[in-house]
């Protein structure tokens, strides 16, 4: 990840299954689902507590230390020792998007419960190859900012941080001969700590089985802007209806909450799962090749309705299932033509997390790029754990070709797949290996692309290739292909090989 320093909700789950599973490459801009009606508090049933939703602390930085630098401008920053409100991943973030952190992150964090303080660890600093394309709607819309990667540190309620810049040196001639001059890179304005809280996870209530009020409250992806006023009222029972389906799971011991952001969310994956599922199942070979008929009737061609390459689709854990508060995301879902190519990206968040953890690390990012960094949602499209558990990124459904925030200048006509943790000396575990394999291999097949090959992508511009210039790339390429990067790291990019060559197996090529 570091850089180089160089100088709507539709009628019926079959009117869902009708729709295009390639949008037009413009913003889609749901209209906001109709409201449920709540019913009155005396009238709820008691349940559990809600879950708590999540916070950030934002703390600004300022000098620990006289400048000595030749100009005065590169003074390192920080905060003391303090004690802090309890959260679980940080990050810095500063406020020109455009400015580059040229310097050293480091910060110490105190375990809460046992109050022990962790050694010097360092947070990643260059993060800006991540993010929307330049001249996007996303990338120019005056909330976004620069940013470190985000750390995960675990349940903290103490932090201190430094921030030192970079040294400089440059040669002048004098009158006594070359003299070689040191100063310190300045460091961007506006520099806060962002203390993420990602919040408790919602109990997971079990997808309702066939015939059941969740397997029939179907709803497609994004309301449209003309749907008809039969529609709306459609729209409207469905979404009471999973109101009051929820409202059930409460007295059962799922607290959970129903907005128009998390119905849309949910029915952007109809036809694969049922609305409000946690869950989207795995599914056999024979079962995900019948799905492809369905999803792509009308664009498949006589060869691939024969000869269909595609792997088994894999299961994957929905935003419902890690517990995403669809309200801080921007509502509506942004798409692109298709999906020709998948980037692999590590997070950079360290690897000291465990796999029950994830929910809440994924949280974390979450929050980090919307609240802190000022993305739209979350910038991968897929995440995948240590472990190998998928997890659903930016929100707009699975199967289609959602526009995401994750390779600067390459994210229209691809995916991006982050794995949870840093590679750049640590090796991959085999099990997420495995994960991208099996996620690709499904992926890339609804849309006919070969993981073993290669395709042709447009530059929207960033340090490698200027914009407009069609770039050939691996179908499956790391990070660092479309940028001149670090990403995914040394480790995990040497695997992408045999990432690649599993894909291209699992579809039967």
């Amino acid at each position: 990840m570091r850089g180089l320093l160089a100088s709507s909700i539709g009628v019926t789950c079959a009117a869902a299954l009708a729709l295009p599973l390639t949008p037009p490459a413009s913003a889609v801009t749901a209209r906001p689902a109709p409201a449920v009606q709540a019913a009155p508090a005396a009238a709820r049933p008691a349940g559990p507590a809600a879950p708590l939703a999540g916070s950030t602390q934002s703390l600004p930085l300022t000098p620990l230390a006289r400048d000595r630098a030749p100009g005065g401008t590169g003074a390192e920053q920080g905060l003391p020792r303090r004690d802090v409100r309890s959260f679980s991943l940080l990050g810095v973030v500063w406020d020109d998007p455009d400015a580059e952190l040229h310097g050293r992150v480091q910060v110490r964090t105190r375990a809460a419960g046992t109050g022990t303080w962790s050694d010097w660890q360092d947070v990643e600093t260059h993060n800006a190859d991540h993010g929307a394309d330049p001249d996007t709607p996303e990338r120019a819309s005056g909330h976004v900012r620069g940013a470190t990667a985000p750390l995960w540190v675990g349940e903290s309620d103490g932090v201190e941080v430094r921030v030192s810049p970079q040294a400089q040196r440059r040669t002048e001639d004098t009158a006594g001969g070359a003299r070689t001059m040191s100063s310190l890179l300045g460091l961007p304005s506006g520099m806060r700590l962002e203390l993420v809280d990602p919040g408790t996870e919602p109990a997971r209530a079990p997808a309702g089985p066939p015939g059941s009020r969740a397997a029939t409250a179907q709803a497609p992806a994004g309301p449209r802007a003309d749907a008809p006023d039969a529609a709306v009222d459609a729209e409207a029972g469905m979404a009471a209806e999973l109101a009051e389906g929820t409202a059930e799971d409460t007295a059962a011991g799922t607290a959970s909450a129903t907005t128009a952001e998390s119905i849309a969310a949910s029915a952007a994956n109809t036809g694969l799962a049922p609305l409000g599922a946690t869950e989207i199942p795995a599914l056999d070979r024979a079962g995900t090749e019948r799905e492809l008929l369905t999803l792509r009737s009308g664009e498949l061609t006589a060869a691939q309705r024969a000869k269909p390459y595609i792997g088994p689709r894999p299961g994957i854990v929905t935003r419902r299932g890690w517990g995403a508060d669809e309200n801080l995301r921007e509502k509506g879902f942004v798409y692109t033509k298709k999906v020709k190519a998948a980037f692999v990206h590590h997070t950079a968040s360290g690897n000291k997390y465990t796999c029950s953890q994830v929910p809440s690390l994924i949280r974390g990012i979450y929050r980090y790029h919307v609240r802190s960094m000022g993305w739209r949602d979350i910038g991968y499209n897929f995440l995948v754990d240590k472990c190998g558990t998928i997890y659903e990124g930016r929100a707009g459904g699975v199967a289609k070709a959602v526009l995401g925030a994750h390779t600067l200048g390459f994210n229209s006509n691809s995916m991006g797949i982050a794995v949870l943790g840093t590679f750049t000396t640590a090796k991959p575990p085999a099990a997420a290996v495995k994960g991208i394999a099996r996620l690709t291999a499904w992926k890339l097949g609804l849309f006919g692309a070969n993981p073993n090959g290669k395709t042709y992508l447009t530059s929207g511009g960033g340090n490698l290739y200027q914009k407009g210039k069609s770039v050939r790339l691996h179908v499956i390429s790391g990070h660092r292909d479309g940028f001149a990067t670090e990403c995914p790291g040394r480790q995990l990019y040497g695997k992408l090989g045999s990432a690649r060559s599993t894909a291209a197996g699992y579809q039967g090529r």
